[in-house]
């Protein structure tokens, strides 16, 4: 990737967290300068120079630009950690009002014919690797995780095996010996086991196929199983609640082929 495409891609994530086009485009200019005239990052940035002056007020009141009052006026970029530490406080400020209001707000009783056996659909790898974190963090009695792809064996997630509780069983499944060493390393304390699920490893499958991702399975009756988008390579995710959900009571017998007698969920 050339300068040109970078600073490009950095005026988009600027704009994704809140700048509009001009005051990005501008504080990319100065990013690259050590200070410069409106003149100047008109000049570079493409930017009509009346609205420079514009654009150089927003950041300015973001704490992310400073002025020196000379004739002409000059502007420079903050340093580059002070700039990205102001946007994250900015957003965990405002993550933290969001919930906040989410909490404050009525909740809708729910209608007499609610079911608690559901099955629902996700998608997205954030929101599923949320998704199995928070149900991992709810688990009081076991917990079977087998692996699919290895993409998702982040460091993220051994954090989240690791700090689940000594008295919770914690069993992981993996495509290959290789990985059952390395989960083995990562997680010390799991039972690891080679999945005897053929159907994950993709034999006989055509690369074009979507493949099986992560399958989760927390206190034999929470299942979550997400697949790998062949092309976009997006992971998408449906998960069900409910001991006699039949979506769980599939997975525990699926799961079974992976484990020991002694530790099969259909048990």
């Amino acid at each position: 990737m050339d300068t040109t495409e970078n600073a490009e891609e950095a005026i988009e994530i600027l704009q994704q967290l809140g700048l509009k086009e001009y005051e990005a485009r501008c504080f990319v200019g100065l990013s690259r300068l050590s200070t410069g005239t409106a003149k100047t990052l008109s000049e570079m940035t493409e930017v009509p120079r009346t609205r420079v002056y514009d654009a150089i007020r927003v950041l300015e009141a973001h704490g992310l630009v400073e002025i020196q009052h000379s004739s002409p006026q000059r502007f420079r970029a903050v340093p580059l950690d002070e700039a990205t530490e102001t946007f994250r406080n900015q957003y965990e400020r405002l993550v933290d009002r969001l919930r906040v209001a989410l909490e404050a707000v009525d909740a809708v009783e729910e209608t007499a014919d609610s079911t608690v056996q559901e099955v629902w659909a996700m998608s997205g790898r954030d929101a599923i690797e949320n998704r199995a974190t928070q149900l991992i963090g709810k688990a009081t009695d076991e917990v079977v995780i087998v692996i699919g792809d290895d993409s998702l064996l982040t460091p993220e997630l051994v954090d989240v095996l690791n700090d689940i509780d000594d008295d919770i069983d914690l069993l992981v499944g993996v495509l290959t010996e290789s990985g059952q060493d390395r989960i083995r390393e990562a997680v010390p304390r799991a039972k690891t086991f080679v999945s005897g699920l053929e159907w994950l490893h993709g034999e006989g499958v055509m690369a074009e196929e979507t493949a099986i991702g992560r399958l989760l399975l927390i206190d034999r009756s929470t299942i979550l199983v997400s697949s790998i988008m062949p092309d976009s390579k997006e992971e998408q995710a449906i998960f069900g609640e409910g001991f006699g959900n039949g979506l769980v009571v599939i997975a525990r017998r699926l799961m079974a082929q992976g484990l020991l007698s002694v530790r099969d969920p259909s048990g």
